[in-house]
């Protein structure tokens, strides 16, 4: 029995946290006119207080951060974007920085452990809008990466034992009579065996499987 896909991806969001209510509304009204949804946050706080309690809200559709390097009076951008970071966010909730000009060193020594870019004030409506549609196709191809591991995980763990040997040894590339020794089983055995993982696996030659389990181990 072949795994079930999860649920299509939901519509991209882009969230916004800035202090200012004015800026928020600004970059909202900007994003509507582009077809862009987007959520506004006045604090760091209120956004990890979304994490909180909803943890895999960042999972279930392409999103991205559009956060103020400094919000005075609380939360920060950067301690909130180190605390993505140690969530391990950062990649399916690429991080776009809105900078003043005296925090563009900050802003890059934050693409170095991971943002995904930084806007000074004042910013272009079409390059910041060009940035954000780039975050999201980042956001959206990591989160196909991770279901498509996640499948691959289900698949393999349908596997009985013995066809995982089969598997692995169909992945080394040795022909059915080879394997049928390893194993001390018939090669018709070896071709039931196969056709299974095969099926289970939801592939049709052994290139396509080594290439699926291929990204099990990159991701390891």
């Amino acid at each position: 029995m072949r795994a079930v896909s999860p649920a299509p991806l939901g519509l991209p969001v882009v969230h916004l946290v800035d202090d200012e209510l004015v800026v928020r509304d600004a970059l909202a009204w900007l994003l509507r006119t582009r077809r862009l949804l987007s959520e506004p946050w006045a604090s760091a706080e209120a956004f990890e207080a979304l994490l909180d309690a909803r943890p895999d809200a960042v999972y279930a559709a392409p999103s991205c951060l559009l956060l103020d390097m400094r919000m005075p009076g609380g939360m920060s951008g950067i301690q909130l974007f180190d605390r993505l970071v140690e969530r391990g966010l950062v990649t399916v909730l690429p991080v776009i920085f809105l900078s003043g000009h005296g925090d563009v060193p900050t802003a890059v020594s934050a693409i170095q452990r991971g943002a995904f870019d930084f806007v000074e004030k004042p910013f272009s409506d079409n390059a910041l809008v060009d940035r954000i549609e780039r975050a999201l196709a980042a956001s959206r191809a990591a989160l196909e990466r991770l279901r498509e591991r996640g499948l691959v995980r289900q698949c393999v763990a349908e596997l009985t034992e013995r066809e995982r040997e089969v598997m692995q040894l169909v992945v080394d590339g040795r022909p059915n009579k080879l394997i049928a020794d390893a194993l001390a089983i018939s090669v018709r055995t070896v071709e039931v065996h196969r056709a299974r993982v095969f099926d289970k696996m939801g592939v049709k030659s052994a290139v396509e499987l080594a290439n699926r389990l291929r990204g099990l181990a990159d991701a390891a």
